[in-house]
């Protein structure tokens, strides 16, 4: 066993994965890591498909493989199974449906043993299977698409709020708490937030590849960035000043176009306004349209203005209408 480098724990939260937990679980095999050093624990939040028989099975020819039980069957209450389990110095978490490359771990490792970081992670590289898939994956890496989020398409190494995925010291959640169980989306945010105040510092590095598949419909990204809405506004509830202008612009924007919508029918003056709002979204959605055909394929241009929209509505509504809930549950006090 080579002592001089320190054990890791990947943990895997898992959910109907049978398409692709496999994969995910190979390339974690397939690390440069020694293998005497890394144990994979696969926490399952009840999948009624083969995902349990197929870890199972792998189980039994990698005994580096556990398959644990999360009876939550949420992604906080599942990595807060595998922390709680793991045997690992280090706590990487790799989500059942990414593939991570051959050296993801050992630089992820780098990084923290060399004390730049206590959260490391990196780029979000989404690969599309279909022709949604695909042009989502170029909206996904566009600043109009995501504002600042780094981790989308970022080439520098630099110092971030958060990352995909991450990469901690074991010790570091006996520091600043588990992942939040009340918070079913955003809880690696709200962690990575609570990591910043308490002095830690969080790295993206390019170095760190891995690749997952996006959303391959509109109506399954609508979904998924309304609930990211949703979940904005219960981190919000916990950590008001946590809030990033990104964040803020898709609920301010759908704020001003619906009123300015609703408004148009009963003043005229506020026609205008809305005819401009609207043509000015229309200019910049084309704009980065045009970029992300340019860079992707011109295939890509009819969908692209949809993606972005998709985007930007479902994520403005979705937080507004959590806000909503919100206020109405206060109220019913």
């Amino acid at each position: 066993m080579n002592l001089s480098l320190p054990t890791v724990t990947v943990v895997m939260p898992t959910l109907n994965e049978a398409a692709s937990i496999e994969q995910s679980l190979a390339a974690v095999l397939k690390q440069d890591y020694p293998p005497e050093l890394l144990e994979i624990l696969v926490v399952d939040g009840g999948s009624t498909d083969a995902t349990p028989a197929l870890v199972q099975s792998l189980a039994q020819r990698h005994p580096q493989i556990r398959l644990l039980s999360n009876p939550r069957g949420i992604t906080p209450a599942a990595l807060n199974v595998g922390i709680l389990a793991a045997r690992g110095d280090i706590i990487v978490r790799v989500d059942g449906h990414a593939l991570i490359e051959p050296d993801y771990v050992s630089q992820c490792v780098r990084y923290l043993v060399e004390g730049k970081a206590d959260n490391v992670g990196g780029l979000m590289r989404p690969r599309g299977t279909t022709y949604i898939g695909q042009g989502v994956a170029l909206a996904t890496t566009s600043p109009f698409g995501v504002g600042d989020s780094k981790f989308h398409y970022s080439a520098q190494e630099q110092y971030v709020d958060t990352v995909y995925l991450g990469a901690y010291w074991r010790k570091t959640f006996d520091q600043i708490g588990l992942f939040d169980e009340t918070l079913r989306i955003n809880q690696d945010y709200e962690l990575n937030y609570r990591l910043r105040q308490a002095g830690g510092r969080i790295l993206l590095s390019p170095a760190i590849c891995s690749t997952y598949t996006p959303r391959s419909s509109l109506s399954a990204l609508w979904r998924q960035y309304f609930r990211y809405g949703q979940g904005k506004v219960q981190t919000l509830q916990k950590h008001p000043e946590s809030l990033r202008w990104r964040q803020a612009v898709p609920p301010l924007f759908v704020a001003a176009f619906l009123s300015a919508w609703l408004g148009a029918f009963f003043w005229r003056p506020l026609r205008r306004l809305f005819g401009l709002m609207v043509g000015c979204y229309l200019l910049a959605n084309f704009v980065a349209s045009t970029i992300g055909a340019k860079r992707g394929g011109w295939r890509y241009g009819p969908v692209l203005p949809l993606i972005f929209a998709t985007i930007h509505f479902a994520w403005g509504l979705g937080f507004w209408v959590g806000l909503a809930r919100i206020f109405f549950k206060l109220k019913q006090r």
